[in-house]
């Protein structure tokens, strides 16, 4: 009852916005991405391909909004921003001169109708996976949600792959234009083969909706191609830190079932010889609890050593968080150890689980007393984030600065003992 009641206000105030910035929608092209993972590479991928195509283009995404020609911080924790900043967004763009925005759209914000009052020429779908479920209630809901942005969109782009698939209504399905890698579909690696220095199975089926976006636009061929060739990632996705201990750091933004096992799967095929998957993660707090287990049966399908850790836990109590996390480690085989009590035999004849509250303090054991030459640490969660909340406070945080604070202590510790 209260979310109706919240809804009606969202639905008011975005259409009080659009009226207010003269529904600019009209004088744009406007390409809307959602989906449980991917949805933030497809949306810079379809940017960059317009751009280097020469299109005068805009974008919004939860890393950044580029809007007429300026680059703005979105906000803590947002992907949508509110009615009014988005319609704010898109006058500025049609003031510019551009024609064309790719906006990442998030399933509370179609469910809130905070993009009520914008008519979407494309709307594309990257998957639908277990997320959120503390809002949509099932999975079902969650799919209905999203796809209110294909019902207000005049072609819908749907990953054939995906479960979700299944679940679109007729109407959908029937002005869709299919992608995918498994079965037929209209845009298909053996049908359009590319190249793109992007990792991992997903990063293919990301180039394949973006794809199938701009082809549909009516960008030629191989401008598209070229585009896909030439992007070289978002920040805090799959971004590596190299180091001069010989192993390897990757940072990522990972924070669902799905993502981790697509990332860490695609890790684990880089590792050689005798190195070693290092997973370090939490789980947000005041959010789907009941993915938190599946992300730890993930986690220890692929790792070798686990450290579980804060993420934005919020006012709820982080011990609870991570007790749900090594539920799912425990159930999956793997055994807890103590930062103090750990040893070499452990660690190379078992998987093996951690608990550091702190994120700076576990990422420091990461790299300095558990990393060796050959192995790779990977980072999920945080990403391309500067905040971290912790109660209600949100503290300034850096993934990367947080990795470059604990390998300099690393490398000046051992300067100081040769």
């Amino acid at each position: 009852m209260w979310q109706n009641i919240k809804n009606l206000y969202h639905s008011l105030m975005s259409l009080a916005a659009a009226s207010y910035y003269g529904f600019p929608h009209r004088d744009l092209y406007i390409v809307g991405v959602t989906g449980t993972d991917g949805k933030t590479t497809t949306t810079h991928l379809i940017y960059h391909i317009l751009k280097s195509a020469g299109k005068k283009v805009s974008m919004v995404s939860s890393v950044y909004a580029e809007i007429a020609g300026k680059r703005f911080d979105t906000g803590f924790h947002v992907t949508t921003p509110d009615a009014w900043m988005l319609q704010k967004f898109l006058h500025e763009v049609v003031a510019y001169g551009d024609k064309y925005m790719v906006i990442e759209v998030t399933s509370h914000s179609l469910d809130q109708q905070r993009v009520l009052g914008i008519h979407f020429n494309i709307g594309v779908v990257t998957n639908i996976t277990h997320e959120h479920l503390d809002y949509h209630k099932t999975y079902l809901n969650y799919v209905r949600a999203k796809e209110r942005l294909l019902a207000n969109s005049q072609t819908a782009i749907l990953n054939i792959d995906d479960e979700s698939y299944q679940y679109f209504k007729s109407p959908i399905v029937n002005k869709s234009i299919s992608y995918g890698i498994n079965h037929d579909a209209q845009v298909t690696p053996k049908k359009f083969p590319f190249l793109t220095s992007l990792p991992g199975t997903y990063n293919r089926y990301n180039c394949l909706a973006a794809m199938a976006v701009t082809q549909k636009i009516g960008i030629p061929h191989l401008q598209v191609l070229k585009g896909l060739k030439s992007f070289t990632g978002v920040k805090g996705r799959y971004e590596r830190v190299h180091t001069s201990q010989g192993f390897e750091i990757i940072i990522d933004f990972a924070h669902t079932p799905n993502a981790i096992k697509n990332l860490l799967s695609t890790v684990k095929s880089e590792i050689k010889g005798k190195g070693r998957l290092i997973h370090l993660f939490g789980s947000a707090g005041l959010r789907d609890a009941s993915k938190r287990s599946l992300m730890g049966k993930q986690s220890v399908r692929f790792a070798n050593i686990i450290i579980l850790t804060e993420e934005d836990y919020r006012t709820e109590n982080v011990d609870v968080i991570i007790d749900a996390i090594a539920k799912g480690c425990v159930e999956e085989g793997a055994v807890e150890l103590t930062p103090s009590s750990f040893g070499e035999s452990f660690i190379e004849s078992q998987i093996v689980f951690f608990r550091i509250h702190n994120r700076q303090d576990a990422v420091n054991f990461a790299l300095q007393r558990l990393a060796r030459a050959g192995d790779i640490v990977v980072l999920t969660g945080k990403g391309h984030e500067s905040s971290l909340c912790r109660g209600i406070t949100e503290s300034p945080w850096s993934e990367f600065e947080a990795v470059t604070s604990a390998l300099e202590t690393k490398v000046n510790h051992e300067k100081k003992h040769r």
